[in-house]
């Protein structure tokens, strides 16, 4: 089975792309939607991130924007966030895993947003980096709710540069397009990576 690395930073169309991976069909691991219902109620991330970081927990689920306000631009207790969720992140990986070897897929995108900052690029055979102009990247993410340009600052110095993912994936999907011309590229590059 063939395992594709989808990333791109903030802003760049990458849970777009995902999407039309799935439309394709395509199994996509999207680690966000993990993590959302590792937090959620009944969770299996909340009781461990009450332990770490109690004022992030105010109920009986994580509160995300607490938690952000404990973490963001704290090297360490991002690291110690880290080393909580991802061990219960790879349980929820290989369950993924199985159910598409099972259901007889031979690739399967995995969309981790920090693929290159956490060294998973090694686990996977090939990289699509999502992308477009950083213009356009600060529009689509200054136009979210509760984003500030301070948080997009900080959640950019987290994130490897746009032009070193560029360098370094196997093939870059240029978002900065018609959503057709975008599934134009997916589709293709679905084509490429069926055919390899």
């Amino acid at each position: 089975m063939l395992l594709v690395g989808l990333t791109g930073s903030i802003g760049m169309g990458k849970s777009t792309v995902a999407e039309m991976f799935r439309k394709l069909g395509i199994p996509v691991y999207d680690a966000d939607a993990e993590i959302h219902k590792l937090y959620a109620k009944g969770g299996a991330g909340v009781e461990p991130i009450r332990e770490a970081f109690p004022d992030a927990v105010p109920e009986d689920y994580v509160d995300r924007q607490r938690l952000s306000k404990l973490v963001l631009g704290n090297d360490a207790e991002i690291e110690r966030l880290e080393k909580v969720i991802h061990p219960l992140l790879s349980s929820g990986r290989a369950a993924f895993f199985e159910k598409a070897e099972k259901e007889g897929h031979s690739l399967v995108v995995l969309d981790i947003p920090l693929i290159f900052e956490t060294g998973g690029e090694d686990r996977v055979h090939k990289i699509v980096v999502v992308s477009a102009p950083a213009p356009v990247q600060r529009e689509r993410v200054l136009a979210r709710p509760e984003m500030t340009a301070e948080k997009f600052e900080a959640i950019l110095a987290r994130q490897v540069d746009d032009a070193v993912k560029r360098e370094k994936a196997d093939f870059v999907i240029d978002t900065h397009c018609s959503m057709e011309e975008t599934f134009e590229q997916v589709k293709k590059l679905v084509e490429q990576l069926k055919d390899a």
